[in-house]
Parts: structure tokens; C-alpha cells; sequence
């Protein structure tokens, strides 16, 4: 009689890892998704995901309420971390070039369990960012119809909870214009992404014009006096503030997710996450060092800092075209984000830890048409209904865990198998990984408590999801038994 492999048990299940092999070697024709980027438009696609509304809108109010001029530091020390966890990644996307950046990653080196804790909260971090970048769209929108003398209902630009003069107690705010962009957000991606890409790529020009331009003209009216106190918080204020903005400088991690749509991506993708990021600090740098210079830090708008700053300095015109610029080129992080939510949700939907309806994709446009409506509609909603500063901090600390993993995930690979092909080696190994897991960890305390609590309760819900679902559902555990990963 023929003996029947036993079923791993339950801790191995948790365990079981993809084959690295098996993912090298998956064709692209199964993939579903059309390869149509190139390395100068998925540079783009990064830059529009780091430059956004950290820089028109967050460094404002991080500034005004957290850092003071000390914000320029906050950026640095969030570009410190940012740039280890970047090497990780662009080790990864050069050796693992399929969608789902970190969630890949950690399925194949630590297991489907963190593989799935990392897709879940992957989907709510990228999801709650597109509904930040869009109540900062929202807030410049507001000062652009204040300067052409137009006024909407005061209840339809803000989310409740936000201080408004002219709405009287007791009424019901929601932020109708950051739904609305969500949603249109999440059309023009079921366009197909080579039109998509187009757009995006024309978007980040106008926005890295905007941003020069913004340096250019307030570098000629920057007051000394304004950057003293440099750090009117502290010490404190400035790590407080780092952990705020962090957001502002990942966005190569959802640019990560479309590997399986670049022309090239091994080659391309590990170039295009280090090109992005290293454009995106200088800009950060030398707009902070002009925003602070400008207006004293008590006086900086937390919605639309650079167009009020103009403003206050007598340019209003300057203020104008910064207001039309930002809300055109904060697109293309919406465009970035929604985008990365809906590849990982394609991609675990593909490895059966989600209902394969989520994962398919559209005949003609060749995209993941129902998650990316989903999550569109998802992102509506939190942009509606949550003030920006609540929202900002839900997609920190899940965006910092997923560093630590992919952290973590690329000195465990490179010591377990040496011998697979690297594009590109994270330097400095291990030493630059582990400054990534431990500035994301730091970072991660500057939180605040009801951010954790928050977290914890999704991870919960995903937890019981996992082990209701995928564990059982996933392709592995329909595989063989003792099939095992790298």
C-alpha cells in the first residue's frame, strides 16, 4: 500500500514559504497583467508617490504644530531609515521581480503567515494614504476657490471633527471633494496602465516644476529671523514629527508592486527605487529650508502651507499657480498608492489568500478592475470621514512594520541562498538593514497610542481572516504537503 504524505502541521502550515523558483519561473502570460513600463516612467511613478502631500501639505503642519523649522531634520531622519529599508527593496525587486513588494518578499522568505499579516496591512496602510494625499488635495482645493471669491457649503470640506467657522454645531461634515478624487482616482487605473503611466509621468513633471519654482521665488524672501527657535519642540518634536512625515518619503515600496508591468524588472526596477527617492530628499530638503524661511512656523497653514506662505509674503499670484500645481501633481500619489494597494490585493488574491474574484483582472484593459474598485471606494470613505493629522498616523506604523520585514527578509535570504542571481546587492550587509529595522522601530513609539490601537484591531480582523481563510484556501496549502520555499 501506497503511503500518503501527512499534512504539515498546524505551526508548519503558518511556516510554509513560496518557492522562490517557482516565482522566477512563472509566465508571464498567467500573470494577467500587461508589461508596458519603462525605467523612466517607473522613476516617475516613484517620485509621484514620494512627493506629495508631505511636502504641499504635511510639512506645514508638521512645522506648525510638531518640529518648527526643525521640520528639515524631521524629513532627514525619516530619509535616513527610508534609504536602508530602499536597498532592501531594491535587492528584492531586482530578485523577485513579481507584484506584491513586501508581501512577496515576506511570503517567500518568513513564511505564509507574515507574508499575509504584511498583504493585510499593506492593503489598509496604502488605502489610508490615498485618502490622506486626497483631504491635502482637498485643503488646497479650498484655498484655490477662496482666491478666485468662491465658496462652497463649509460642510462638504472637512471631515468631521475639523474646526470650521462657518458651520454651525451639531452639522454633519464630510469631505466630498477627497471622495471624489478617490473615486476618479480609481477609474482612470481601470483605463489601463500605459495611459495611466502616461498621465502619471506628465503629472510628476508639472509637480517637480511646481516644487522648483516654490524654491526659486521663496528663496528670495526668507526671513533668517524666522528659523530661530530651530526647534521650538525639542528633541521630542523633531522624532515626533519624523514619524508623522515618514509617509512622505516611501512610495519606490508601491511603485515595487507593479514589477510584473516593467518592461525589464530586474534590471529597471532596483535603478528606478534608488533614482526616486534620491530626487525626491533633495526636493524635500530645499523646500522645507524656503517654507520655514518664508512665514514664522506659528503662522504656517497646516492645509496649504506654501500657497498661504506666498500669500502672507504679498504673492498671491505665486500662491495660485503653487495651489493649481499641487492639486495636479498630488494626483500622481493617489495614482502611486491605489495602484500599490491594488497589486498586493491582486497578488494574494492569486495566491488563494483572498477570493480569487478580487483578483480578476479586466480582458481589455488588462488591470485588476474589482479590487481596484473596492479599494477606491474604501479610500473614499476614510478621506470623507477622518481629519488629516487621524489618518496620516493610521498608515505610519504599518508602512514601518513593513520595513522591518523586508528589513529583516533580505539578510535572511542572503544567507540562506547566497547562490541566487542579484540584479543589485543591498550594500553594507548586514549593517544597512538593521539601521532600517532599527529606525523603523524607533519611529514606530513616536506614535500615537490610539494609532496602535487602531492597528492592532486590523490585524486582529486579518488574523482572524487568515486562519478562517487563507490557511486552508492558499495555493500552497492545495499543493503538496511538504512543498517548502528557499
Amino acid at each position: 500500500m501506497t503511503s500518503t504524505p501527512s499534512r504539515p502541521g498546524f505551526a508548519a502550515a503558518l511556516l510554509r514559504r513560496k518557492p522562490v523558483e517557482q516565482i522566477e519561473e512563472a509566465p508571464d502570460a498567467g500573470s494577467g497583467l500587461a508589461r508596458t513600463l519603462s525605467l523612466r516612467q517607473l522613476t516617475a511613478i516613484g517620485v509621484g508617490g514620494i512627493i506629495g502631500a508631505g511636502i504641499f501639505s504635511l510639512a506645514g503642519q508638521v512645522a506648525n504644530e510638531t518640529a518648527g523649522p526643525a521640520v528639515l531634520i524631521s524629513f532627514l531622519v525619516a530619509g535616513v531609515a527610508s534609504a536602508a529599508a530602499a536597498f532592501s527593496y531594491a535587492e528584492f525587486a531586482g530578485l523577485i521581480p513579481r507584484a506584491g513588494s513586501a508581501y512577496t518578499y515576506g511570503y517567500v522568505v518568513l513564511g505564509e503567515l507574515v507574508g499575509w499579516l504584511i498583504g493585510w496591512d499593506l492593503l489598509l496602510e496604502y488605502t489610508a494614504i490615498v485618502a490622506v494625499v486626497a483631504i491635502g488635495i482637498s485643503g488646497y482645493f479650498n484655498d484655490l476657490l477662496g482666491f478666485l471669491g468662491v465658496s462652497l457649503p463649509e460642510w462638504m470640506l472637512g471631515a468631521p471633527g475639523t474646526e470650521s467657522d462657518g458651520v454651525p454645531p451639531g452639522t454633519h461634515k464630510v469631505d466630498l471633494f477627497a471622495m471624489l478624487l478617490c473615486l476618479l482616482i480609481a477609474w482612470i487605473l481601470n483605463r489601463g496602465m500605459r495611459n495611466a503611466a502616461r498621465t502619471e509621468t506628465a503629472l510628476v513633471y508639472l509637480k517637480v516644476a511646481v516644487v522648483l519654482l516654490v524654491v526659486v521665488v521663496g528663496a528670495f524672501h526668507i526671513d533668517a529671523g524666522n528659523y530661530s527657535p530651530f526647534a521650538p519642540f525639542g528633541i521630542a518634536g523633531i522624532f515626533t514629527g519624523a514619524a508623522t512625515v515618514f509617509f512622505a518619503v516611501f512610495g519606490y515600496d508601491a511603485m515595487s508592486t507593479a514589477a510584473e508591468e516593467s518592461q525589464d524588472s530586474q534590471r529597471h526596477m532596483p535603478k528606478a527605487i534608488l533614482w526616486s527617492l534620491a530626487i525626491s530628499m533633495v526636493l524635500y530638503v530645499l523646500a522645507c529650508l524656503v517654507l520655514t524661511g518664508m512665514v514664522d512656523y506659528t503662522r504656517i497653514d497646516s492645509e496649504a502651507a506654501f500657497s498661504s506662505a506666498f500669500a502672507d509674503i504679498g504673492l498671491p499670484l505665486v500662491g495660485l499657480v503653487v495651489a493649481v500645481g499641487a492639486i495636479l501633481g498630488i494626483l500622481t500619489v493617489l495614482f502611486t498608492f491605489l495602484m500599490g494597494a491594488t497589486r498586493v490585493g491582486y497578488a494574494m488574491s492569486r495566491d488563494g489568500l483572498l477570493p480569487e474574484w478580487f483578483g480578476r483582472t479586466s480582458e481589455k484593459h488588462q488591470v485588476p478592475n474589482r479590487i481596484t474598485w473596492v479599494l477606491g471606494v474604501a479610500a473614499a470613505l476614510i478621506a470623507g470621514f477622518l481629519p488629516i493629522g487621524e489618518a496620516a498616523e493610521l498608515t505610519n506604523i504599518g508602512i514601518l512594520l513593513a520595513f522591518v520585514v523586508v528589513c529583516i527578509a533580505v539578510v535572511v535570504l542572503r544567507y540562506r541562498r547566497p547562490d541566487l542571481p542579484r540584479s543589485f546587492r543591498c550594500p553594507g550587509m548586514p549593517v544597512v538593514p538593521i539601521i532600517g529595522v532599527i529606525f523603523s522601530l524607533w519611529l514606530i513609539t513616536f506614535l500615537d497610542p490610539v494609532t496602535w490601537l487602531r492597528f492592532a484591531a486590523w490585524f486582529l480582523v486579518g488574523l482572524v481572516v487568515y486562519l478562517a481563510y487563507g490557511r486552508r484556501r492558499s495555493r500552497l496549502a492545495r499543493a503538496t504537503p511538504d512543498q517548502d520555499g528557499p
